[in-house]
């Protein structure tokens, strides 16, 4: 396997994973759910860490398929190189970066990893052209 193909893999499983910390996050502010609660599919009320626990989750699953879709495609194409691997390496850690900075609420850092990993994607779409 391709080292882009494995960090596509990484990246896949921590983008599966991210929803864990909001709903850690939910039963420990709500405890467990309740039938009203799948009645009633509103979100509960949730401390702000909690908040951006779910949103570095949305944002994880934004940005995989762009990712997903160029990693494959190099794959197919058979141009995987040192370069699509040193990119793939970097989006996978700047998602890791961005989801722990965007929980504990760092400024600055957050848009910072958002923007290199952005970089990476660029620099795998340049490799395939």
């Amino acid at each position: 396997m391709s080292t882009d193909l494995k960090y596509l893999a990484f990246t896949a499983i921590l983008t599966a994973s991210l929803w864990i910390p909001y709903i850690a996050c939910q039963v420990m502010t709500n405890g467990n759910l309740t039938p009203q609660n799948y009645v009633d599919p509103s979100p509960r009320k949730v401390p702000l860490w909690g908040m951006r626990a779910n949103r570095a989750h949305l944002n994880a699953v934004e940005t995989l398929a762009p990712f997903a879709v160029l990693v494959i495609v190099i794959h197919l194409a058979g141009k995987a190189n040192a370069t699509t691997a040193f990119w793939a390496i970097v989006f996978f850690w700047t998602r890791v970066v961005h989801a722990v900075v965007y929980w504990v609420g760092i400024p600055y850092v957050r848009t910072l990893s958002f923007t290199l990993g952005y970089i990476a994607v660029l620099g795998l779409f340049w490799e395939l052209l």
